[in-house]
């Protein structure tokens, strides 16, 4: 637990004195409220769920740029080596940068709650149901850092991982949008593999277990598979 709280405050410190990490905030919220207020007085309603919607798709974008320097830079300097061979195990490597990735993210997201704010005073905003969307979006953004990290873990190259990352976090972002397209018989099992069709539920004040399950199960799976690719590169 010591190397992985040491870890995690590295690459913690690392996020917040680079002024890129300044500049996607920013980028994120700026585009992100623009988009959402854009629309928002058409449908007369005090509500957060259009905002919610963006998340997804904005976050396949988003979180890879975050995620792409975490171990792809280390590799390309040869610093993951000399850090494998510390006395720090690869689950205190991958726990450490997981968990910094997904703080920086949420700390990115937190501003916006100014907007709930905001429309709390022209409308009869539901509360309960802002908190739901807010956990859901922790755990989307926990899911999409894992898969970052896992793409990271890949290759030496950061655009390179940067792609991986977006590509699939945008895949499943949009997984349920073409069901149209696949046949019956697969219609119910991608359903079910689309992070949107799991997300909006928690939009809509809706905690199910099915959904807990997937969202963990997501960000687990890449975390493991990130510990296989670096013991196979050891």
């Amino acid at each position: 637990m010591k190397a992985t709280w040491h870890i995690f405050i590295k690459e913690l410190k690392d996020y917040f004195i680079s002024p890129i990490a300044y500049i996607v905030i920013t980028v994120f919220l700026l585009v992100c409220g623009w988009l959402f207020f854009s629309t928002f007085f058409l449908f007369n309603q005090a509500s957060m769920r259009n905002y919610f919607a963006l998340l997804p798709v904005a976050l396949s974008f988003v979180i890879p740029a975050i995620t792409m320097r975490l171990v792809a830079e280390e590799r390309s300097s040869g610093c993951l080596e000399l850090l494998l061979t510390l006395p720090v195990s690869n689950q205190s490597v991958i726990t450490g940068k997981f968990l910094a990735a997904t703080v920086f993210t949420v700390a990115m997201i937190v501003p916006s709650l100014f907007y709930a704010l905001l429309i709390s005073l022209v409308g009869d905003l539901d509360w309960a149901v802002v908190v739901t969307g807010y956990a859901g979006t922790v755990l989307l953004t926990a899911a999409y850092c894992a898969i970052g990290l896992l793409a990271s873990s890949l290759t030496r190259n950061q655009i390179i991982a940067f792609i991986l990352a977006m590509v699939f976090c945008f895949l499943i972002a949009i997984l349920d949008k073409m069901l149209f397209l696949m046949p019956a018989f697969l219609v119910a099992p991608l359903s079910y593999l689309g992070a949107d069709t799991h997300f909006q539920n928690f939009t809509k004040g809706i905690i199910d277990s099915r959904d807990l399950i997937y969202f963990v199960s997501l960000a687990f799976a890449a975390l493991y598979s990130t510990g296989l690719v670096l013991e196979a590169k050891q």
